[in-house]
């Protein structure tokens, strides 16, 4: 069994917080890592899954039922099926606050689960389970894990073939159920053509209108699918940063399908070959390196990428303990390069610090300060937070 690297921050929260939200996309390994966590955990433990009848069934009078379990962590798996708890859970540990009363297990974000966030203002702490990291894995198999994805039964399938397969499955359990399920009635054939052509564009700057055109939708439509895929962990809008209202800066957000063995079933990409020959394999590399770097610093660092129309350019800016910037380009090469841009980027934000991210095996300085970064020795980067 893969061992996860939030384990210890959730045991951590659930010894100060009453209430510990455990979210992430279906699928990514919250009910596994939560039962680890049960077995390790110094209460007694209750396990409810919502989805389950019989479980769902006790939940009838949730009032009468969970206050007998005051001295118990009662783990509630898919609660944004049931998201009238949340009110009764903040009723409940306001008659005895200490720590570890509720793992609460959610497939969406805190802002789609209606009344969550405020109902717990101030008694619940959210950790994100992404999918696995190279961190979690073993960097031999990094092809594996980039052309797979990080969902654990991608990952860990018999082959390639079956893989595929999974994704596919996942691909249209997520239209066909998990949304309706959320309340949100879109025809699932819209959002597959929207998700789709999302992956076409896996990187680029988000543009609206043209979304919209080719899908023969509106504007707003489009922005409303586009929510709707990243409040449910499947996309990141990666947003610009803005410091100086003089230059002319890109204002729309760059959209990433954050998976990539999602991103690649999605384009068909059926083997490792396969991508290797086909037009996303660039954009496919960055969009695996920034969720590599996502997963491994703090939990909620701002990422952004910076671009102007003058033409500096980086991929991936973020900000390390002192707030000072770090610019960090990607390039699937095993001889990168700085571009032009680049130091333009450097120089306009006086960056203390920059890495260009490449598949190859050795760190060596490319300028002052700025480094080729082997993917595998990504862990320099977070030892700048």
């Amino acid at each position: 069994m893969l061992e996860r690297e939030l384990k210890e921050a959730v045991i951590g929260s659930l010894a100060r917080y009453p209430v510990v939200g455990l979210i992430g996309c279906r699928q990514v390994g919250k009910t596994t890592l939560a039962k680890i966590i049960a077995k390790a955990f110094r209460k007694r433990v209750v396990y409810l899954d919502i989805e389950l009848p019989s479980d769902l069934s006790k939940l009838q009078e949730p009032e009468l039922y969970l206050s007998q379990f005051t001295d118990h962590l009662v783990i509630i798996d898919e609660i944004q099926r049931m998201p009238a708890l949340f009110p009764l859970i903040r009723a409940l540990v306001d008659k005895k606050r200490v720590g570890g009363r509720f793992l609460v297990l959610g497939s969406a974000s805190p802002q789609l689960i209606k009344d969550s966030s405020e109902s717990l203002a101030g008694r619940i702490i959210y950790h994100e389970l992404k999918p696995l990291n190279l961190n979690e894995t073993n960097y031999d198999n990094l092809n594996t894990l980039w052309f797979r994805g990080g969902f654990p039964n991608s990952y860990l399938a018999e082959d390639s073939i079956d893989s595929f397969i999974w994704r596919e499955s996942f691909i249209r359990t997520y239209l066909e159920r998990d949304i309706p399920q959320l309340g949100i009635h879109i025809p699932s054939i819209n959002l597959r053509r929207f998700w789709t052509m999302l992956a076409h564009m896996h990187g680029q700057l988000w543009n609206a209108s043209k979304i919209a055109s080719g899908l023969g939708l509106s504007a707003p439509t489009v922005r409303h699918y586009l929510d709707i895929l990243e409040e449910t962990f499947i996309v990141r809008q990666l947003q610009p940063y803005h410091f100086n209202i003089k230059k002319r800066l890109i204002k729309s957000p760059k959209v990433y399908i954050r998976d990539s063995g999602l991103l690649h079933a999605l384009l068909t990409v059926k083997t490792f070959d396969d991508l290797q020959a086909h037009p996303v394999v660039g954009s496919s590399w960055e969009g695996f390196v920034i969720e590599q770097i996502a997963g491994i610093l703090p939990e909620n660092t701002p990422l952004h990428f910076y671009r102007t129309g003058a033409g500096a350019e980086v991929d991936l800016l973020v900000f390390d303990r002192k707030n000072r910037p770090i610019a960090i380009e990607i390039k699937y090469s095993l001889s990168p390069k700085a571009e032009k841009g680049f130091w333009m980027a450097c120089e306009d934000l006086s960056c203390k610090k920059g890495f260009i991210v490449y598949p190859g095996k050795e760190s060596y300085p490319i300028g002052r300060n700025i480094f080729a970064l082997p993917v595998k020795e990504l862990s320099k980067i977070a030892k700048e937070f």
